[in-house]
């Protein structure tokens, strides 16, 4: 069986979203609208997608790999598959679906395309019965079970009191053969209420050419489209629960999936936790055995193995294998943590490099540093990075251990194994080893003791208590 084509309706006005924006850009679990029909298609095995797109408020760019037709001005749903007929000519089985159907899976494609093919008929119109079916149009069957028509209820006067009692609808999903349904949309007129060219007619332009229709019926009328903000809603809920139940699924813990956010790109590796809560969103990945939450939020941020990041917030960040963050950090854009690290509580990190092992346990802010390995940085350690025009760069070494309250004037380095005495402000390098600091209440001459570390280490070595050799 060849792959089908599949063309998807995208040029309506959508003027009960009430936006500004185009309706099928509206996002839904990170991806908008227009994607999810497309990646349903592709999912499918499509030979090719075709969007039909409006003049007025294009849709390209918002979707790769299709392929797009335009439709000049709404003149019906007809209108806008002639107008990817040049797309569509040559090919077999097509698909014609909406833009605005968010929820079809590419199995509900696959399914459509096996009956439309056992049917042997020239189109399959998928249908669905509803206990409510006000606002679709009425599938009408023929004695041998097959469509006789289908009746719009857009307007009045379409549909008679009769065909307004059936519970079947059309989904607004077909299977065509091409070449057929190239030339039956030359013969549909406007004679209809609100004077446009119906798909539907296709249907019985068809039977009065001999040609049978199929019904094939889905049994999850949750796929069904969407009109207004608040159907918006509700398809953002089923896609969902489908995404988390997914991720359930392949060994992820999702403690309460009612109180959790996970787009649509997320991927979570297993035996991670997701606790109450928390939004993965994005192009977030976690890895294995992690536990996220309660309260976080993850955007565009790469999360490894056995991290835990609790009540905190990061964008753009890469947070390497068994790091700690938390609770109440920020991880902001080029944040990197290596492995073993930490970011403690209320800590701000943004466009800096922290080696593995380093500790930033809390109230501090590091902006456009690069941080050795095995560095602790005291209690409210502060890199100014911002001169009021420039932003700065500063540079700390492995080992480095600042006291409480050190303010580093950036650019600025400190090398390996060098110490800040609390409550300094560093604007000079200080040396491997050595000690910075301007002690005090007003900010004074910056002293550097050559060899501290050496000599820290003989005074710890002999008991000597502080200041008691000379410092």
């Amino acid at each position: 069986m060849a792959a089908p084509v599949v063309v998807i309706l995208a040029a309506g006005e959508g003027t009960r979203m009430r936006s500004a924006a185009p309706k099928l850009l509206h996002p839904i679990c990170g991806r908008p609208m227009i994607a999810w029909p497309v990646a349903a298609a592709l999912g499918a095995g499509a030979a090719k997608v075709v969007v039909v797109d409006s003049a007025e408020r294009p849709l390209e760019g918002a979707v790769s790999g299709v392929e797009f037709a335009i439709q000049e001005r709404a003149n019906g749903t007809a209108d806008a598959v002639k107008a990817a007929g040049p797309h569509i000519s040559g090919h077999g089985t097509v698909i014609v679906m909406h833009g605005d159907h968010p929820l079809i899976t590419s199995k509900t494609l696959e399914a459509l395309v096996d009956a439309h093919t056992r049917s042997g008929a020239a189109a399959t119109v998928a249908t669905a019965v509803l206990d409510d079916p006000s606002g679709y149009g009425r599938v009408v069957r023929a004695p041998d079970g097959t469509v006789e028509r289908i009746v719009e209820t857009k307007a009045p006067g379409d549909a008679s009191e009769r065909d307004l009692e059936i519970r079947e609808i059309n989904t607004g999903l077909y299977a065509f053969e091409g070449p057929e349904l190239l030339t039956a949309l030359e013969e549909v007129s406007a004679d209809n209420a609100q004077g446009e060219l119906y798909l539907p007619d296709v249907l019985r332009i068809l039977r009065g050419q001999g040609r049978g229709v199929a019904a094939h019926v889905i049994a999850d009328s949750g796929e069904l489209g969407i009109n207004d903000r608040a159907g918006l809603a509700a398809v953002r809920a089923v896609a969902q629960r489908r995404i988390n139940e997914g991720h359930m699924l392949t060994g992820v813990t999702i403690v309460d999936p009612a109180c959790t956010v996970i787009d649509a790109d997320v991927r979570i590796g297993a035996d991670s936790i997701i606790e109450p809560y928390s939004s993965l969103r994005g192009s977030t990945s976690v890895g294995e055995r992690a536990i996220v939450g309660p309260l976080s939020t993850l955007i565009d941020t790469v999360v490894g193995d056995g991290v835990t990041i609790v009540h905190s917030y990061a964008v753009g960040a890469e947070v390497g294998e068994r790091v700690s963050v938390g609770p109440f950090s920020f991880l902001r854009p080029g944040t990197v943590l290596r492995e073993g690290s930490k970011a403690g509580a209320f800590v701000e990190i943004k466009n800096s490099d922290v080696g593995a092992g380093t500790k930033i346990p809390h109230l501090s802010y590091i902006g456009d540093a690069d941080i050795g390995e095995r560095t602790n940085l005291g209690a409210s350690t502060i890199t100014a990075n911002y001169d009021g025009s420039r932003k700065h760069r500063t540079t700390i070494g492995s080992g480095v251990k600042t006291s409480v309250d050190t303010t580093l004037v950036a650019p600025v380095e400190l090398g390996d194994g060098a110490f800040t005495a609390a409550g300094s402000v560093i604007g000079k390098d200080v040396p491997p080893g050595g000690l910075g600091g301007s002690p005090g209440v007003a900010r004074s001459a910056q002293r550097n003791v050559e060899g501290y570390a050496e000599r820290r280490e003989r005074r710890d070595a002999a008991g000597t208590p502080p200041g008691r050799d000379g410092e």
